[in-house]
């Protein structure tokens, strides 16, 4: 089994018993990403915000394997207020411009950390 256990500096430390990230083969699955800044351990305040730090977090783990977002296939994206989707929507389009994966949104009642928003990925490593 070719299972590797993919982790950032750059990103903020599992809270749990979870990787940041694991690779099997050619795919790469990310767990949920808070909006925590690794620097600070703090979330920054607003969903608009909080989506750049989800993002920009990703994009670090993502880094280790090699990848961009352009090698995202699936996000799911888990907001506690739904009626901050286009918010997010518009945010989201920034960072996966011209090759948009498939997606999934969903409001949850509550997150980590009390986050507006969790994003979790999966990627394809074309070698």
């Amino acid at each position: 089994m070719n299972k590797r256990i993919i982790c950032s500096k750059n990103a903020p430390a599992a809270i749990g018993p979870y990787s940041q990230g694991i690779g099997f083969s050619n795919l790469v699955f990310l767990s949920g990403q808070l909006p925590v800044n690794p620097s600070t351990g703090e979330m920054p305040k607003g969903v608009e915000e909080q989506a750049k730090q989800s993002i920009e977090n990703i994009i670090s783990i993502l880094k280790e394997e090699g990848l961009t977002l352009r090698d995202v296939v699936k996000t799911t994206v888990f907001l506690k207020n739904l009626e901050n989707f286009s918010k997010v929507n518009e945010i989201y389009g920034e960072y996966f411009e011209g090759f948009y994966p498939a997606r999934s949104c969903v409001e949850v009642a509550a997150l980590p950390k009390d986050a507006e928003i969790e994003i979790e990925v999966i990627a394809v490593k074309n070698d």
